[in-house]
């Protein structure tokens, strides 16, 4: 088997020498090559020639949610074909991990590469659904190019809270959960539409949702960690399924107190619910319209504000190793 390792040197959890050794299991059982990521984008670069390739048939993304999103874009830059492109494997390296962990895959660098040779020799694997997020026709960011994720979105509070939380890592502050937790508190604090919110969620054949705060998107449950805690936001997701989505309509300090309480103590068969939730399961086609610009995320990566994002979930898009 002829495999491609994408590695993210700056990755938090893994150090050189752990890189090393990994490497050097992986390319025992098969013929890897392995490339260091150097820019922006590169990883993505690496995925795509990895899709267009005659003989890659296995791509090895060793890093975070981030790294997997740019190299599962690589991959999907044609378009989903499982049949046809190249496996995907993660070896988690990131802070959080979620793809990996909703995967089943362990949180360790070392104990997932185990597991993942264990499942090259099984041949065990899985084809996934993802998620398409593309500009709006008619919208002004109907230009926006498409992109997939793998686990989640956001649009409003929560794509605000990771942009506050990568001004602080670029500061030189380490993603640590408190880091995440001081930077909810201030994009509450500093919210000025917690009470009457802009986005509209509309979907074929179906009567629109208005006056929304924040709106997450899933494609797979939970929805993020606080270190070994899983978090559901949505905890019918699936990679088996198209998306789910939770909205609220309210982020009062009572809703706040009582939708934080309700995600920290979220379960498999129960997530956040009441009068100022908004719970959709399984929705293919949907599109989230803001009367004003909002921050907006994909797998913990902050992109900008938006006022127009289309979703579709793509069931079966992709294989990947587990």
């Amino acid at each position: 088997m002829r495999a491609l390792l994408v590695v993210n040197p700056a990755a938090t959890t893994t150090s050189a020498r752990t890189r090393d050794v990994l490497i050097h299991a992986l390319a025992s059982e098969m013929k890897l090559e392995a490339v260091t990521t150097e820019y922006r984008g590169h990883a993505r670069d690496l995925g795509r020639r990895a899709a267009e390739s005659d003989d890659i048939e296995l791509v090895v993304a060793l890093g975070g949610d981030g790294t997997v999103n740019e190299v599962v874009n690589g991959l999907l830059h044609h378009g989903p074909d499982p049949e046809r492109l190249p496996r995907l494997a993660v070896v988690p390296g990131g802070s959080t991990n979620v793809f990996a962990r909703a995967l089943g895959l362990p949180n360790d660098a070392v104990e997932a590469t185990g597991a993942i040779l264990d499942a090259l020799r099984d041949r065990t694997e899985r084809t996934i659904g993802l998620g398409l997020a593309a500009g709006t026709p008619g919208s002004e960011d109907e230009a926006t190019p498409d992109r997939w994720f793998t686990f989640c979105a956001g649009f409003g509070f929560d794509a605000g809270v990771i942009g506050r939380v990568e001004q602080q890592r670029e500061r030189g502050k380490r993603s640590t959960h408190a880091l995440y937790l001081r930077q909810v508190a201030r994009q509450f604090l500093d919210e000025p539409r917690r009470r009457h919110g802009t986005i509209t969620l509309e979907r074929p054949d179906q009567e629109p949702i208005s006056d929304l705060v924040l709106s997450i998107i899933c494609n797979t449950a939970p929805w993020t960690y606080l270190g070994n805690r899983p978090v559901y936001a949505s905890p019918d997701a699936s990679f088996d399924t198209a998306l789910d989505v939770l909205a609220l309509d309210r982020l009062s300090t009572p809703a706040v107190a009582r939708y934080a309480t309700q995600l920290l103590t979220s379960t498999p068969e129960r997530g956040p619910r009441g009068k100022h939730a908004v719970t959709l399961h399984d929705q293919t086609d949907f599109t989230l319209n803001s009367k004003v610009p909002l921050p907006f995320q994909m797998d913990g990566d902050h992109l900008g504000l938006r006022t127009s994002v289309t979703f579709t979930g793509v069931r079966r898009a992709l294989r990947v190793i587990v």
